[in-house]
């Protein structure tokens, strides 16, 4: 099987007739039954085979699709009808969905091929990929390392080679820190540019869908394809979508900022900070303009990001009580052990965390003191980086403070794992546009990843500078 570099070499190859889509479904079925990451939860083989023989003779006559002979990879979380879906939970143990996902549906009708579902961490809350009910993924590069949660099957499986490119969701940086992690490309869409109608909800009003790809060529021809107003999701955007395929080819010189705190920070690995200084240098031998800019909240991005969205989760996570679907404890005898074991015995520890934290802050009584005023500090981080996008047209900073960890490491205090986030919970507060980028190799021999944020709806010029920076990944 060819190289591939990206999907259209990739098709090339196809419409040569070097090998068919066919053969390439059961070269990467093989690859994956053969994966030792754990990347994978369930293989499409039926449906993966006969999408390929239906691509191949529309390749034959011409008609096939945009994406036509990509293997793609989806997360648990993201429904296809008819077809198991799970959230990486024991409670969703069984459950067929009853439709398919917005962006999924998008991606068949270009003639994609989703070969399978992605591990996950259970219902995307955690950033290690280590709470799912499937057990951890192993990150390709380091197998006794994490890939990045929450979307690190989504990670590991692209850098892997298990698939051309893989769906996740991203609700506080688990699309953009596993990407980190695992050497590839990740991006979080402005909240709205992506369909959520078919993703499991985790914190509504953080969660977004979001590519993941080795490469930037890739990634655009996918948010072509899945961007766009969608009925049935009331929080997706109308404006029109962007040949974010011609973003690629600028060289249009802009101003970013750095966010001195994120290199100030006392947790930032010293390598990591290096190559962010490195990539700034990159940009000004551009012709890009630097410029030093201030988030004097970045300490209280964490705790605003975990107060709201566990309230979230905890009303979200609700309908999961063993009475309408999956689930449900065999050792209930009533109807209240209907709903406390089913729930006890469904969740994992991470899940349940979260919810009784949710329900906290939610309660009679504390709701003014920690979700009202997490609410109100997070339109405040809002208006804060509205005004730094009038200094700049972008801000820089680290992915992650840190390269992946092992696998067996223990938190005594599971808040510091939160603090995972610390640089890409931004994103999701505000809701604007933000992708990591690989950089490179640290020391250890662990990737690096690189992180721009634009304005709300910028999407098409974070390309346009994403793809100027594609010279750090050496």
């Amino acid at each position: 099987m060819m190289e591939y570099t990206n999907l259209h070499e990739w098709q090339s190859a196809l419409k040569k007739g070097e090998f068919s889509c066919l053969e390439a479904v059961n070269h990467y079925i093989e690859h994956i039954e053969k994966d030792t990451h754990n990347a994978f939860v369930e293989i499409f083989y039926g449906e993966a085979r006969e999408r390929a023989t239906v691509i191949d003779q529309k390749l034959r006559y011409g008609t096939a699709g945009k994406l036509a002979g990509m293997i793609i990879g989806i997360k648990d979380n993201l429904c296809l009808k008819d077809h198991h879906v799970s959230a990486g939970s024991k409670i969703l143990d069984g459950f067929e969905s009853l439709y398919t996902a917005t962006v999924v549906e998008r991606l068949v009708k270009e003639d994609a091929i989703i070969i399978g579902r992605l591990n996950m961490d259970e219902f995307a809350m955690g950033s290690s990929n280590t709470t799912s009910y499937y057990g951890p993924v192993k990150n390709p590069h380091n197998p006794a390392m994490v890939p990045g949660g929450s979307s690190g099957g989504s990670a590991a499986a692209v850098a892997a080679g298990l698939c051309h490119a893989a769906l996740g969701s991203d609700t506080g940086g688990s699309v953009r820190q596993p990407a980190a992690f695992c050497g590839i490309y990740g991006l979080k869409p402005t909240y709205g540019r992506l369909s959520r109608y078919g993703l499991i909800a985790f914190a509504s009003s953080f969660d977004q869908v979001g590519p993941m790809t080795t490469n930037l060529e890739d990634m655009a021809l996918l948010m072509e394809v899945m961007a766009g107003k969608d009925p049935m999701d009331s929080t997706s955007s109308s404006r029109p979508v962007e040949a974010f395929s011609k973003a690629l080819q600028s060289e249009q010189k802009f101003t970013i900022g750095y966010l001195a705190e994120t290199l100030n920070h006392p947790g930032l690995d010293p390598v990591i900070r290096q190559k962010t200084l490195d990539t700034l240098e990159l940009l000004r031998s551009q012709g890009h303009s630097v410029v030093e800019v201030h988030m004097p909240y970045l300490d209280y991005l964490t705790p605003i990001y975990y107060i709201i969205a566990t309230a979230e989760a905890s009303s979200n996570l609700a309908r999961y009580d063993g009475v309408h679907f999956g689930y449900r404890s065999p050792n209930a005898k009533t109807m209240d052990e209907v709903y406390t074991l089913t729930r006890t015995e469904g969740f994992g520890t991470e899940v349940k965390r979260r919810i009784m934290l949710g329900t906290f802050v939610l309660s009679s009584g504390f709701y003014d003191a920690y979700y009202g005023r997490a609410q109100r500090a997070r339109r405040l981080i809002t208006d804060t980086t509205n005004e730094l996008f009038q200094l700049c047209d972008f801000l820089l900073t680290p992915t992650t403070p840190g390269t992946a960890f092992p696998i067996e490491k223990k938190f005594d205090d599971p808040t510091k794992l939160y603090l995972e986030d610390v640089f890409t919970v931004l994103a999701n507060i505000t809701g604007i546009p933000a992708i990591s980028i690989p950089a490179g190799r640290h020391s250890s021999g662990l990737p690096i990843g690189i992180q721009l944020m634009a304005p709300k709806y910028n999407d098409f010029q974070l390309f346009e500078l994403a793809a100027q920076l594609r010279s750090i990944n050496t």
